[in-house]
C-alpha cells in the first residue's frame, strides 16, 4: 500500500512534513532534551527520502503498535511505494499503544501500518525493495541470522538496507530485548548476509552516555524525589554534559577508542 493509497486526497506539504518532524524531534525521540542520538536517525531518514526516486519501493520495519498502529517514517516517503511493516511481537498486544501520548499532536501525520509480521519472516516478495529501513529494531529480534537473511532477500540488486541501532540502552520491552551490536559487528553481519556495508556513522560520546544513564536513572526514583532531581539534572547538568560531549570527543589517553551511544549503517546489495 502506498502513501497515496493511504491518503488518496492528500499530499503532505513541506509545512506538514516540518510539523511531523517537529513532533518526532520534540515528543517521540526528544533529541534536544533526553535522547540526542536519535537526531542521527531523523537526519538519515530525511536524507534517504530526498535521495529516493519517485515510485521506488521502501519497506520500513517498525513497532507501529506502540504508537497506535502507524508508521513514524512513512510521511517522508510519500512519493514512493511505502510498505509499513508492524513488527510488534505478540507480547506487545497486552501493552497496546503505550507511546500513543507521544503522537497525540495535531502536527503528527498518521499513516497506518500496511500489515503486521515478524521482522525475520515478513512474507513479502523477494527482491521487491529499493530501500529497507530497520530503525532501532534489530536488538528486539531473537533470530539474528534469520533477520539479516531476510533483509538481503527483500532488497533488489543495487538496493540498500539502512539500520539504526543503539550501543547504550537499558533493558526495555522485556522480554523482547536480546542484544547490542557494535557497528563493526553489525557491518560483518551484513557482509555475511551478502550485503556491502558503507562505513558506519557514529553519534554521541562519553558525556552523552552519562546523560543517557542519568535520564534513565531518574525514572527509578520515587515521584517526589524524581521531580526535584529532574529539575536539577535537566536544567543544569544535561546541558553541561552535552557541551563537554561536543568539545571532548577524542580519548586523550588511549588510541583506537570511541564511546558512541548509537550508530547507523547503509549497506548495498550487489
Amino acid at each position: 500500500m502506498s502513501l497515496a493509497q493511504a491518503h488518496p486526497d492528500q499530499k503532505f506539504s513541506p509545512e506538514d512534513l516540518a510539523g511531523h518532524l517537529a513532533v518526532l524531534t520534540e515528543k517521540v525521540f526528544q533529541t534536544a532534551t533526553k535522547w540526542p542520538h536519535f537526531g542521527l536517525l531523523l537526519a538519515d531518514v530525511e536524507r534517504l527520502a530526498r535521495e529516493m526516486p519517485a515510485g521506488g519501493t521502501v519497506v520500513s520495519m517498525e513497532r507501529g503498535l506502540l504508537y497506535g498502529g502507524c508508521s513514524l517514517i512513512a510521511p517522508f516517503f510519500q512519493n514512493q511505494d511505502f510498505i509499513a511493516l508492524d513488527c510488534s511481537p505478540a507480547s506487545a498486544d497486552a501493552r497496546g499503544a503505550y507511546n500513543g501520548a507521544m503522537t497525540d499532536d495535531p502536527r503528527f501525520l498518521f499513516v497506518p501500518t500496511t500489515h503486521r509480521g515478524a521482522i525475520d519472516k515478513t512474507g513479502l516478495a523477494s527482491g521487491q525493495a529499493d530501500l529497507v529501513l530497520v530503525p532501532n529494531l534489530v536488538h528486539h529480534v531473537a533470530d539474528q541470522q534469520g533477520l539479516f537473511a531476510e533483509l538481503a532477500r527483500l532488497v533488489r540488486p543495487g538496493g540498500r538496507v539502512y539500520v539504526f541501532e543503539p550501543l547504550l540502552r537499558e533493558l526495555h520491552q522485556i522480554p523482547d530485548d536480546y542484544l547490542r551490536w557494535t557497528p563493526y559487528g553489525m557491518a560483518r553481519a551484513l557482509r555475511d548476509a551478502g550485503l556491502n556495508p558503507a562505513p558506519p556513522a557514529l553519534t554521541g560520546g562519553p558525556f552523552e552516555a552519562i546523560a543517557y544513564c542519568w535520564a534513565q536513572a531518574l525514572e527509578y526514583l520515587p515521584d517526589d524525589k524524581r521531580a526535584e532531581m529532574s529539575a536539577w539534572f535537566y536544567e543544569t547538568h544535561m546541558p553541561e554534559l552535552m557541551a563537554w560531549d561536543a568539545a571532548c570527543g577524542e580519548n586523550k589517553v588511549r588510541a583506537h577508542t570511541a564511546f558512541p551511544v548509537a550508530f547507523s549503517i547503509l549497506a548495498e546489495k550487489p
